[in-house]
């Protein structure tokens, strides 16, 4: 089945829940507020459950995946702020008309994770657990979400990787700094950390990484150049790589880096539009979209039960 492992909708509580806001993040009816980037204007309709059903279905795809926003910052809200946003995600987005499914999103502000908490949702029908880059960077990042991952591990769930809050941009940056520059050098950072730190500590996870990881795979000549890339050859079949915002030269690219066999199709919808790259054969398109994403969420699929 024809599959997205990464679209945006929010549920209609999860939306009032950001109006009743005094602070970012937070809606001003429409208008989003968030630290470090300017008001941007949400598009009702990219939240109109019915038409991104339709939407969804027009696409060919027999699955969607929503993910929490996570440059929003609400996994880093104090743990009495976060939890109601939470749980009205959760909730609404699993109460979401097929094809739709939903990663499950935790909060990173208490002292320590809550893997019950994660347990609880993926036992709800969560495809696996979201945790943004920004959580990922270093060795300290990935041992405070060890429970985390443990317990998606555990749970025959995957780990979805996708850009965090920003910082804020420079003085007369243009709207689309932040998609272009610190979303990137974070999923960039979070790959290589994964690499060093978090693929030993968590041998059988399954991991995607968004926006094909800001391209960081394709770095492995200079990381053999600086001694790290004695395993050069070696592809980790767990690790993916989702294509939102990229066409057909990046994830050509990509597949010279890595195989096809671990590039799977998001499209960030409403963000961007889904973009089905000319890799010159149908099997490769029938990969991307189909028998990947089939392997990244393993028998269930992102199904609820």
């Amino acid at each position: 089945m024809p599959t997205d492992v990464h679209q945006h909708i929010w549920p209609r509580e999860f939306i009032a829940l950001l109006r009743a806001r005094t602070a970012p993040p937070r809606l001003d009816g429409w208008t989003l507020h968030l630290p470090g980037e300017p008001p941007y204007a949400i598009n009702p309709a990219d939240h109109d459950v019915a038409a991104r059903a339709e939407l969804a279905r027009a696409d060919g795809l027999g699955l969607a995946l929503v993910s929490l926003s996570s440059p929003l910052g609400i996994e880093y809200l104090p743990p009495e702020e976060a939890a109601p946003l939470l749980a009205a995600f959760h909730d609404g987005a699993l109460e979401l008309p097929a094809p739709f499914g939903v990663w499950a999103s935790a909060c990173l502000s208490a002292p320590e994770p809550d893997p019950e908490a994660l347990r609880r949702e993926l036992a709800r029908g969560c495809a696996g657990l979201q945790l943004p880059a920004t959580a990922l960077l270093d060795a300290a990042g990935w041992a405070r979400c060890a429970p985390l991952l443990d317990a998606a591990a555990a749970s025959d769930k995957p780990l979805f990787v996708h850009p965090g809050a920003a910082p804020a941009a420079p003085e007369g940056a243009p709207a689309w700094w932040p998609a272009m520059v610190p979303y990137l050098q974070q999923m960039h950072a979070s790959w290589f950390a994964f690499r060093a730190f978090g693929r030993d500590r968590h041998p059988g996870l399954r991991v995607c990484f968004a926006a094909l990881a800001g391209l960081a795979p394709l770095h492995g000549e200079r990381l053999v150049a600086r001694g790290g890339g004695r395993d050069r050859g070696r592809v980790d079949r767990d690790a993916f790589y989702e294509t939102s915002s990229y066409g057909t030269r990046a994830v050509d690219a990509l597949v010279r880096a890595v195989g096809i066999d671990v590039i799977v199709s998001g499209s960030d919808r409403p963000y961007a539009d889904p973009v089905i790259p000319d890799l010159g054969a149908e099997a490769a398109v029938h990969a991307l979209r189909t028998t990947n994403p089939a392997r990244l969420l393993g028998p269930t699929r992102g199904a609820r039960p």
